[in-house]
C-alpha cells in the first residue's frame, strides 16, 4: 500500500508528486497514456515564472523526471473508479487496484473540440483551446474565436487587446454569456460579431490559414482568412468515474476550496478537474503543491 496514490499525471499530478516526496512519502502517480496533459500540445511556454521559454514537452518532461528522482512511482493504467476497502482507499484501473492512505485526484478537464478534419492536427498550428495560454503569439494578427459563454466573450476581449481584428462566431444570435461583456465587445472596433454560423471547415496547409463559416440559418458559406483560431465552447472534467465519491457541480468539476479537500477524508483534488476562476499552468502546479501537503498532513494524523 502506498501513502498517497495522484490520479493524472499532468502538471498539478507531477507536482503532487514532487512534494509528497519531498515529506518522504510513498507516491504512485497513475496515467492513462502519456504525463503532460494538455501543456504537452504547448508549442512555448511564455506564462509561467521560468527563466527562458520552454515547450510543453520539455518542461513535462524535466517535472516528470524531477519526480521520479525523487522517487516517485509511475504506472500507465488508466483509473476507472474509486472506493473504500478497509483502511484505505482503493483506486480501481483497468490493470487492477492501488491501495492508498490518502488520494489526490490530477485528472485534469479535456477541451470541448468543433470536431472538425485536421483540428487534432493544427493544436499549436493556429488551433488554440486557450487564449491566455496563446494569444501573444498572434498580436497584430487576425483571430477568430468560437463560443457563446463567458470564456468566448473574456477571450475576445483579451484578443481584442493584442490582435489586429478578431472574430468571435457563434452559432446563435445571442449569448449565454454576461451581456456587460458583449457591450464590451461591441464597443471594441477591431471586433466583429459572426451570428448564427459554426465554422465548418479548417483551411490550411502546414498551419492554419482561413475558416469557413455556415450559415445556420440558409446554409450559405464564408471563408474568413485568420491566423489563429480560439476554440472556446466549453471543457469536460475528467470527474465521471470518482462521481459516487466526490461531489460535482452541474458542469461535472469537483467542488474543493483553494485547500483542494473534498468531502471524503482523505481526497484531494488539484488543476484544472475542481471549481476555480483560472485554470492555467500556474494554478494547476500550485494546485498539486497544496494537495500534497493537505494530504501528508491528513497521513500524519491518521
Amino acid at each position: 500500500m502506498h501513502d498517497i496514490i495522484v490520479v493524472g499525471g499532468g502538471p498539478a499530478g507531477m507536482t503532487a508528486a514532487i512534494y509528497a516526496r519531498r515529506a518522504s512519502r510513498s507516491v504512485l502517480v497513475l496515467e492513462a497514456v502519456a504525463c503532460g496533459g494538455q501543456i504537452l500540445n504547448t508549442p512555448d511556454i511564455e506564462n509561467y515564472p521560468i527563466e527562458a521559454h520552454v515547450s510543453g514537452y520539455d518542461f513535462t518532461t524535466r517535472v516528470e523526471a524531477q519526480a521520479r528522482g525523487l522517487g516517485a512511482e509511475f504506472a500507465f493504467e488508466k483509473a476507472v473508479g474509486l472506493r473504500r476497502g478497509g483502511d484505505a482507499w482503493v483506486v480501481e484501473t483497468n490493470k487492477g487496484g492501488h491501495r492508498a492512505k490518502a488520494v489526490i485526484l490530477a485528472t485534469g478537464a479535456a477541451n470541448r473540440k468543433l470536431g472538425l478534419p485536421d483540428e487534432d492536427r493544427l493544436v499549436g498550428r493556429g488551433v488554440s483551446y486557450c487564449a491566455t495560454c496563446d494569444g501573444n503569439f498572434y498580436r497584430n494578427k487576425t483571430v477568430a474565436v468560437v463560443g457563446g459563454g463567458n470564456t468566448a466573450l473574456e477571450d475576445a476581449l483579451y484578443l481584442a487587446d493584442l490582435a489586429e481584428k478578431v472574430y468571435l462566431i457563434h452559432r446563435r444570435d445571442g449569448f449565454r454569456g454576461e451581456e456587460t461583456n458583449v457591450a464590451r465587445l461591441r464597443e471594441r472596433p477591431n471586433v466583429e460579431f459572426v451570428l448564427n454560423a459554426t465554422v465548418s471547415r479548417l483551411v490550411a496547409e502546414k498551419r492554419l490559414t482561413a475558416v469557413e463559416v455556415t450559415d445556420v440559418r440558409d446554409g450559405s458559406v464564408r471563408t474568413i482568412e485568420l491566423r489563429g483560431l480560439f476554440v472556446a465552447v466549453g471543457r469536460i472534467p475528467e470527474n465521471q468515474n470518482f462521481s459516487s465519491v466526490i461531489a460535482l457541480d452541474a458542469a461535472g468539476y469537483a467542488i474543493a476550496g483553494e485547500d483542494c479537500h473534498t468531502a471524503a477524508p482523505g481526497v484531494f483534488v488539484a488543476g484544472d478537474n475542481r471549481v476555480k476562476p483560472l485554470r492555467q499552468l500556474v494554478t494547476a502546479t500550485a494546485d498539486g503543491a497544496m494537495a500534497a501537503t493537505e494530504a501528508v498532513k491528513f497521513i500524519n494524523e491518521l
